[in-house]
């Protein structure tokens, strides 16, 4: 779509459409096509011809190829023999920590200079260098989350299915369109401050897997791994703080944005307890099972390595388990 250009209008646009639809379908069409024809009105003119920004459609086809990845991937590998791939795991991790940090530094430098708050920032839609390089950083932050659709790619190759949890994929598919959504319509103001602390937080959270992808030797250096999943579930209550904070100052942030962001958050927040609740009974079990000597084939079986890898299960880490006290094999 050429947004130099208006949108075309919507009666216009369904009238390319086969005759064959009925008439009830084509008004839906139209009226939803009408709402997108005014929202993209209001867009930040920007960013119009940035890369993947023009026209939803590609982040929608990369989320389905996603998907599709989730859902045949599986069964692509189901008679092949799992991948090792550790340099490239390194490589894919220490690289996705250095682009966060970048991004993460960027935000933060940029929001000191100008001074802007935590608790409430209108956008600036101005092309002032500064508020442009928080909107570029915004851009690479957004285009991470498309480079983060590789961990999935990474299981599969790797047979490790049982981490591709609903958890997993709700994080990965989501934060990509809703990021086009804020690069399109709120690329600044307090938007800063979640791509920032996340950004921040998957600086460690990559550079964690990328070390341990080198293998057992830095396991010993690892114990840190603990204060992952705290640090995203911190994350995860500031910025629902925050937001709701914003919705009571009245903040001239977008309203619309504030509330998703809102009921993200609570949804991230409600998908983690519920994994530690689960993974607190299961531990309690499976204390009892070792007191026993019992180690079903259901829990061995998703341990390689001397690991049980948990990284998107409780969404980011791995924990040692097995014999030799707990040390990985050799890989």
């Amino acid at each position: 779509m050429d947004l130099k250009n208006e949108v075309p209008d919507g009666a216009e646009f369904i009238g390319h459409l086969s005759s064959f639809l009925p008439s009830a379908v084509k008004q839906q069409l139209i009226y939803i096509h009408s709402l997108y024809v005014w929202s993209m009105k209001q867009r930040d003119r920007r960013v119009d011809g940035w890369p993947l920004l023009d026209s939803p459609l590609p982040t929608l086809l990369l989320t389905a190829g996603y998907l599709l990845l989730v859902w045949l991937g599986p069964r692509l590998m189901r008679h092949r023999q799992p991948m090792q791939l550790r340099a490239p795991l390194v490589l894919y991790n220490l690289a996705v920590s250095l682009l966060n940090l970048y991004i993460g530094l960027e935000l933060a430098m940029v929001a000191w200079k100008q001074g802007y708050s935590w608790l409430c920032e209108p956008v600036d839609y101005s092309t002032s260098p500064e508020a442009m390089r928080i909107t570029s950083a915004l851009w690479f932050y957004y285009i991470s989350k498309l480079l983060e659709f590789a961990d999935t790619a990474f299981f599969v190759l790797r047979k490790k299915n049982g981490q591709i949890t609903f958890l997993h994929v709700y994080h990965h598919s989501t934060m990509f369109l809703l990021w086009w959504i804020g690069m399109r319509w709120v690329a600044g103001g307090s938007a800063f401050v979640g791509a920032m602390l996340n950004s921040f937080v998957h600086v460690l959270m990559y550079l964690y897997y990328g070390l341990s992808a080198i293998g057992p030797r830095l396991q010993p250096y690892l114990w840190w791994k603990k204060y992952l999943t705290m640090l995203q579930l911190l994350q995860f209550f500031v910025a629902l703080v925050l937001g709701v904070n914003a919705l009571r100052l009245d903040c001239p942030f977008p309203l619309w944005m504030q509330y998703t962001l809102v009921i993200y958050m609570i949804s991230f927040i409600l998908l983690f307890l519920n994994f530690y609740i689960h993974a607190y009974s299961t531990g309690k079990a499976r204390s009892a099972r070792a007191q026993n000597g019992v180690d079903p084939p259901s829990e061995r079986k998703n341990t390689t390595n001397g690991f049980t890898d948990l990284r998107h299960k409780n969404g980011y880490h791995r924990v040692a388990s097995g014999g030799d006290g707990g040390r990985p094999k050799q890989l």
